[in-house]
C-alpha cells in the first residue's frame, strides 16, 4: 500500500538527519514557484498566505536561499522536518531504521511547494500551503499549477511497488490535488473521531495524532492488507465497523 500524508505548517530547520537522503522529483515545478515568491515583499505574502509579518519576513527570506551557494547546508529531509500533530504522533525521530525504509517506498508527503515528497526527500525549510491561491503563469492557484503532476506520481509509485491500494491520511485540503477517479488504485479513506459532551466528533488536534499514529502502526508493522488496520489500538482508538463503509475506516475513542 502507499500513504498519503500532509505536510505541516512549522518545520524544524536543524532536525534529525538520517544517513540516507533522496532528492525531490518536481524540482522543475518547484523551480517555477519559487520564480514568482523571490519576487514578493514581505506585505505580499503576509496578505497571500494570511500570516502575520514574521512569519511573511522570515519566508521571504526562505525564499531568498533557494538557488544560493549555501542551499544545501541548509537542506532537511522531510521526514523528519516537519513539525506539527500528525508528526508529534508519528515520531520519526526514534523510528526503527526497517519501518523508515518502508516508509520510503510506500509513504509519500503531500507538498503545496514539492507536490509530493518521499520521507528522505531533501527539501529547504518554507511554508506553501496547498490552498494558497498563487497564480503562476495562466494558473490561478495551486491546485491548477499541480494538475495531474502528483496524481500521475502517486500512481508511478504504486506501480513501482506493485500494490493496488491507497490510504488517505491527508487533510482535505491537500487530498484536493489528487484526482481520484485516476487513481490505478482503491483509495481507502480513514478518520478519526471520539466522543465529546455525548457525541461523536473529529477534533483537530487529536484527529491529527491519529494520522500520524496510525502511519507509524503501518511502517512499524509493514502492513500491506488494508484490512489489517483494522487492528489499530493506539491511545485507545479501536475500528467501529457500525460507522465504516468498504473503502472508508472509523476509528473511535
Amino acid at each position: 500500500m502507499l500513504i498519503l500524508l500532509s505536510p505541516a505548517k512549522r518545520m524544524d530547520e536543524k532536525p534529525f538527519r538520517s544517513v540516507d537522503h533522496t532528492t525531490p522529483r518536481l524540482l522543475a515545478q518547484t523551480n517555477k514557484l519559487i520564480k514568482v515568491l523571490k519576487n514578493m515583499d514581505p506585505q505580499m505574502l503576509s496578505q497571500l498566505m494570511d500570516i502575520n509579518m514574521n512569519l511573511a519576513a522570515l519566508n521571504v527570506t526562505r525564499f531568498q536561499r533557494f538557488g544560493k551557494k549555501n542551499m544545501e547546508d541548509q537542506l532537511v529531509q522531510a521526514l523528519f522536518a516537519f513539525q506539527g500533530d500528525v508528526y508529534r504522533g508519528l515520531q520519526a525521530q526514534n523510528i526503527s531504521k526497517p519501518a523508515l525504509d518502508f516508509a520510503q517506498d510506500h509513504l509519500r508527503i503531500l507538498s503545496g511547494l514539492y507536490g509530493l515528497l518521499k520521507p528522505l526527500d531533501m527539501i529547504m525549510p518554507y511554508r506553501l500551503e496547498m490552498g494558497t491561491s498563487l497564480k503562476t503563469g495562466q494558473f490561478k492557484n495551486l491546485y491548477d499549477f499541480w494538475g495531474d503532476k502528483i496524481t500521475r506520481l502517486i500512481n508511478k509509485d504504486l506501480t513501482e511497488i506493485h500494490s493496488k491500494t491507497l490510504i488517505n491520511l491527508a487533510s482535505q485540503e491537500y487530498f484536493s490535488a489528487v484526482i481520484p477517479s485516476k487513481i490505478k488504485a482503491s483509495l481507502y479513506n480513514l478518520s478519526f473521531k471520539q466522543y465529546k459532551d455525548g457525541k461523536l466528533l473529529f477534533i483537530t488536534i487529536f484527529g491529527k495524532q491519529a494520522r500520524g499514529l496510525m502511519t507509524r502502526f503501518i511502517l512499524e508493522n509493514k502492513i500491506s492488507d488494508p484490512n489489517d488496520l483494522k487492528g489499530f489500538n493506539m491511545e485507545n482508538y479501536h475500528f467501529e465497523e457500525s460507522l465504516s463503509g468498504p473503502q472508508d475506516f472509523v476509528f473511535v475513542r
